[in-house]
C-alpha cells in the first residue's frame, strides 16, 4: 500500500477574503481529504464550510494541535493515517501552515518519516506585507516576536536597525495584537527618523491598511512630534490604532 501525503492548506486571513484565498485546487482537495490536523477546531470547521466542503463534517477526523494540546502527544502520532495510505491536511489558525506557526513541528516530523509534504498556494500575511511595503524585497528577515522587556526590546530594535542600514535589509516582525500599539510606540522611539517603517494591518480584510513612511512622519502622525512644514499633513491623518488588529511591522534603515 502506498503512503498518503501531508497537504499544507492555507487559511484565509479574513473571513471576507475567502473567495480570493481558496484556489480551485485547494477546494478540490478539501472535498477529498477527510482527516485534518488543526490549530483550532472551531476555526477549521468554519473555514472548511466557507470553502464549500460537500461531505458532512461529522465524517471528518480533526486532530487538535492547538496550544493546549501540543506536547500531550508526539508529532508522529498525528501522522499514523498517512502510513495507512490516507492523505492528511494541516491547517493553521490563519495564513500558511508552518510559517510563524506551530504546524512546522508536524512538517518536520513528516520529513523525518519520509512523508511527501505538499504546500498549497494561499495567503501569507508576512509575504503580502513585504510585497506591499515598498521596502527591500531582495533581502529581508522575519524575526517573529521581539523581547517584551522594554530595555531588551529597545536594544534589539537598535541592533536590527544597524544591521538593516549596513546590509540594506528589511526586518519583519509581529506582536500579540493587544500589544501592537506598544510595539509601534517602541519602534518610533528607537528607530532613526529617516528609517522607513511599514505597518500592514487587517491584511485582505475590509479594513486593510498598509502604510509606509519615514519614522519622522510616523511620529507626527501618532502625535509624538509636532507637525511642521512639509510633513504637516501627517498629523491631520490621525494616529493609527492597532489594538487587537492583526498587524505586520517592517522597517529598513
Amino acid at each position: 500500500m502506498s503512503r498518503g501525503k501531508l497537504y499544507l492548506i492555507p487559511v484565509p486571513l479574513a473571513e471576507e477574503a475567502v473567495a480570493g484565498s481558496f484556489t480551485p485546487q485547494t477546494i478540490a482537495l478539501i472535498n477529498e481529504i477527510d482527516e485534518y490536523i488543526v490549530e483550532n477546531e472551531k476555526t477549521a470547521r468554519k473555514m472548511l464550510k466557507l470553502a464549500g466542503i460537500q461531505r458532512p463534517q461529522s465524517e471528518l477526523i480533526l486532530h487538535d494541535f492547538g496550544k493546549h494540546a501540543r506536547g500531550q502527544a508526539p508529532a508522529a502520532s498525528f501522522l499514523k493515517s498517512i502510513g495507512a495510505g490516507r492523505n492528511v491536511g494541516l491547517m493553521s489558525e490563519a495564513g500558511c501552515p508552518g510559517v510563524a506557526d506551530p504546524g512546522a513541528e508536524i512538517v518536520a516530523e513528516a520529513h523525518r518519516q519520509g512523508i511527501q509534504v505538499v504546500p498549497l498556494v494561499g495567503p501569507s500575511s508576512i509575504l503580502l506585507a513585504m510585497m506591499a511595503s515598498g521596502l527591500n524585497g531582495q533581502s529581508f528577515t522575519f524575526h517573529g516576536y521581539l523581547p517584551i522587556d522594554k530595555q531588551q526590546r529597545s536594544k534589539r530594535i537598535k541592533e536590527l536597525e544597524r544591521e538593516s542600514t549596513s546590509k540594506g535589509q528589511t526586518h519583519i516582525m509581529i506582536e500579540t495584537p493587544f500589544r501592537n500599539n506598544a510595539l509601534l510606540e517602541d519602534l518610533l522611539k528607537n528607530l532613526h527618523p529617516k528609517s522607513l517603517l511599514c505597518v500592514a494591518v487587517d491584511l485582505t480584510g475590509a479594513t486593510e491598511q498598509i502604510l509606509t513612511s519615514s519614522v519622522h512622519e510616523w511620529r507626527m502622525r501618532q502625535g509624538m512630534e509636532k507637525a511642521e512644514g512639509q510633513g504637516s499633513d501627517q498629523r491631520s491623518k490621525g494616529p493609527l490604532d492597532l489594538h487587537k488588529r492583526p498587524a505586520i511591522f517592517l522597517f529598513q534603515g
